[in-house]
């Protein structure tokens, strides 16, 4: 792919917008109802300065490090994102190999387009897999055991799916996968050849992890029923518990926004957690991840990998998180953009823009290894709101004052 011509994931961005069509753009580039924490999510950023420093050796640079106990090329995981496969044919199976190649984990979604062993067939190092806990346990279950015969080497739990924040665009463009063949979406797609050539070529057009593994759902109408039913509400720490005793693998737990949630997850025993807002596209008006990553940090960074997401478009605001004391980041977007831009090739270029930022930047700061990187490289805003502070550390309630008798 033409390293002058894609110089930026803003070039990549714009690439893709040009070759996928709407419905699929739309769904990558959209949040939550006003769509406010979407928005701040990357804006947020801005307040964090970086600390120019000067004359200092800043040669040999090294961004590799590890994470959750693997070693990757530089602090950066491709996260969980739904239907991969409609951004670009089988996206899964070449996501999957452009961050592998490259030396980074690369994350399955249970709403994947290419199935777990559809992925596993065609990389041969294993991958982590994200779980979305389903009313229908048994199928949850049968995910797990799917996980571990594909040798998927950590477990990614999602905790803030419960139920789903509305999108106001995928509802008026009729998402769906594969897509729904109206007037409008076929017009749509006859604008992007490239696309429509890459999936004529492949069988993989269905949600591959749930079509021919749950009784009863043969179809896309009967996909979408069982779909929008199966998030589950119930969901709790207990149930986090027993997923953790079942999988009995590294375990990581995303979706944490909040220093209760982030205490609670880290006395489970689980090996990471990954501060998260779902991108935006949940609670709409929660805060922006990075505002948060530094407080979760300070309650229990000591105790449990902590890893940050949700936001980023460049190395320096992989700098940022890792300054912050995040311990490595997942993008989604940014490598997204890749794809539907370039394939396989795309995703390699976003990769080598997020790789090339990070070391200059982290070099600009004055630094050579980013495991020496914290606060120090830093000019931190005046915090935004106040955190409360843990459920542990509050007074307990005391019992309303009886009213005094009048006087006279």
């Amino acid at each position: 792919m033409d390293s002058t011509k894609f110089t930026s994931i803003e070039d990549l961005r714009q690439a893709y917008g040009r070759r996928v069509p709407r419905m699929f753009y739309d769904y990558c580039e959209t949040g939550s109802y006003t769509g406010s924490t979407f928005i701040d999510n990357s804006a947020a950023f801005a307040k964090y300065r970086l600390r120019q420093r000067v004359a200092r050796n800043i040669d040999n640079r090294k961004v590799a490090t590890s994470l959750v106990g693997e070693k990757v090329a530089m602090p950066v995981a491709l996260g969980p994102v739904g239907m991969t496969g409609m951004q670009h044919a089988d996206g899964e199976i070449l996501a999957c190999r452009a961050a592998q190649n490259f030396g980074v984990p690369y994350t399955l979604t249970t709403m994947s387009i290419c199935s777990i062993e559809e992925v596993a067939k065609h990389n041969p190092k294993p991958f982590w897999f994200q779980l979305y806990v389903m009313r229908d346990r048994g199928f949850a279950s049968d995910l797990v055991a799917r996980a571990k015969a594909a040798k998927c080497s950590a477990l990614v739990l999602t905790l803030d799916l419960q139920l789903l924040g509305q999108r106001h665009k995928d509802i008026k463009n009729g998402l769906s996968a594969p897509p729904k063949l109206t007037l409008t979406n076929i017009l749509n797609m006859l604008t992007k050849p490239r696309w429509c050539l890459g999936m004529l070529g492949t069988r993989n057009r269905q949600f591959g992890n749930i079509i021919g593994h749950v009784k009863g759902v043969k179809d896309m109408g009967t996909l979408s029923e069982w779909t929008h039913s199966q998030f589950d509400p119930t969901l709790d720490w207990d149930s986090v518990a027993f997923i953790r005793r079942q999988w009995g693998g590294k375990l990581i737990l995303k979706g944490i926004n909040d220093v209760d949630d982030a205490l609670t997850a880290s006395a489970l025993g689980a090996d990471a957690i990954i501060v998260s807002n779902h991108g935006g596209r949940q609670l709409d008006g929660a805060p922006a991840t990075i505002d948060m990553l530094g407080p979760i940090v300070d309650a229990v960074g000591d105790r449990i990998e902590v890893l940050f997401d949700s936001g980023i478009r460049s190395g320096m605001d992989i700098l940022k998180a890792l300054a912050l004391g995040a311990k490595g980041t997942m993008i989604g977007r940014a490598y997204v953009y890749g794809l539907g831009a370039g394939g396989e090739a795309g995703v390699t270029r976003a990769l080598e823009i997020l790789k090339g930022e990070l070391d200059v930047a982290m070099g600009l700061c004055g630094e050579r290894d980013i495991r020496s990187v914290g606060r120090h490289n830093l000019l931190m805003p005046s915090p935004p709101f106040v955190i409360p502070p843990p459920a542990s550390a509050r007074p307990k309630s005391r019992a309303p004052a009886k009213p005094r008798k009048p006087v006279g």
